[in-house]
């Protein structure tokens, strides 16, 4: 096997497509809004298009203000994005997911890129930028499972701790449930992709255990401040309702 990391051919990566499509048939037959899961692989698909050409860009000119401008963006959407599961909350709660998502994922990114990784600068986009996606979108899911837990157990009466303690542990199922599987049942994207390029099991495991501890941290950091800062708000509308 070849140690270098081969360029998929248009037309192979087209085969990708068939389970992808027999899916979507089985969604339409069912009637199982299988137009949102055909819209969702579209855009999927140009989204990914447009961010390679993108960070083909930024890698290429080296400006640390692009850097800091791709980070900005991330975090603002996904402050947004995490908070799909509170619409009618949407928007007094985006300023507290937000400061939860930029201080406790800039925090953790700060550690693993000048700490862990010790680069030489904090703008260096190669690395910056996947390890924010990986920190910013942990920090988004876990926040947007605490926001619907939290709702759903103010409104059952559950007393203020009560219902944060839960909100909290249901927000980190998932990250401590892949670390739990990692190494027996899944080996993650990024030692995937090492080992694939040729590097050794050996070292793709030291990357893997920091990618797994940021994730754990910065999802935990930010969901806990979120929790503070969000149950006033949330206590008093529940109350109101």
């Amino acid at each position: 096997m070849s140690t270098e990391l081969q360029t998929i051919p248009l037309l192979n990566l087209a085969v990708i497509l068939v389970p992808v499509a027999l899916v979507i048939a089985i969604l339409f037959r069912w009637s199982l809004h299988g137009l949102n899961a055909l819209y969702s692989v579209g855009r999927m698909a140009l989204q990914l298009a447009l961010v390679g050409f993108l960070l083909t860009t930024i890698f290429n000119t080296q400006n640390p203000w692009l850097v800091v401008s791709v980070l900005t963006v991330m975090v603002l959407a996904a402050s947004w994005i995490a908070l799909g599961t509170a619409e009618q909350h949407r928007r007094s709660l985006y300023g507290r997911a937000l400061l939860s998502i930029g201080l406790c994922g800039g925090a953790v990114l700060w550690l693993v890129v000048m700490v862990v990784l010790r680069e030489d600068s904090l703008f260096v986009p190669q690395v910056v930028i996947p390890l924010a996606g990986m920190i910013f979108a942990g920090a988004m899911n876990s926040i947007s499972l605490a926001v619907e837990r939290l709702q759903t157990e103010l409104s059952s009466g559950q007393s203020v701790n009560a219902a944060r303690n839960i909100a909290m542990q249901t927000a980190m199922i998932p990250v401590i449930n892949s670390m739990f599987a990692v190494g027996l049942v899944s080996l993650p994207g990024m030692m995937t992709g090492q080992i694939l390029s040729g590097v050794s099991p050996l070292v793709a495991v030291r990357y893997q255990v920091v990618v797994m501890c940021m994730l754990f941290g910065a999802s935990g950091m930010a969901t806990a401040l979120f929790l503070k800062l969000a149950l006033p708000l949330m206590r008093t509308k529940s109350r109101g309702a």
